[in-house]
């Protein structure tokens, strides 16, 4: 189940780099969960196709990974952005109404930046 959630974030990192036919196949196999069989049925190709064109494709997503490093870059800036809103809310629960207001400000800006990259 892990690596399926690796894969389909990779995939959205990757995907447009693939192939349109590996893109498409490992969409179909990640994200809406069907079968080899599923998909080989209603592309008109064999299973051993299917389960190839999917390796390929997780190959080559797994090469651009590690040279590139943009998932997991991506899942470092949002458990940072995560930290800072926990830190910031322990702080906007100060006495000092200063602290409280830049606590405030940084919970915002740190949700803003969360939104916009969960979006991208």
């Amino acid at each position: 189940m892990a690596k399926n959630l690796e894969l389909s974030l990779l995939l959205d990192f990757y995907g447009g780099l693939l192939t349109e036919k590996q893109r498409t196949v490992t969409e179909l196999y990640y994200d809406e969960d069907l079968s080899l069989s599923e998909i080989a049925e209603s592309h008109g190709i064999s299973r051993q196709g299917v389960r190839d064109t999917v390796k390929r494709a997780e190959q080559q997503m797994l090469e651009m990974e590690s040279a590139l490093g943009l998932a997991r870059r991506f899942r470092r800036i949002t458990e940072g952005l995560r930290s800072i809103s926990v830190a910031a809310q322990q702080l906007s629960e100060s006495e000092n109404p200063e602290v409280r207001r830049s606590a405030l400000q940084i919970m915002g800006l740190a949700e803003e930046l969360n939104l916009t990259e969960s979006n991208a």
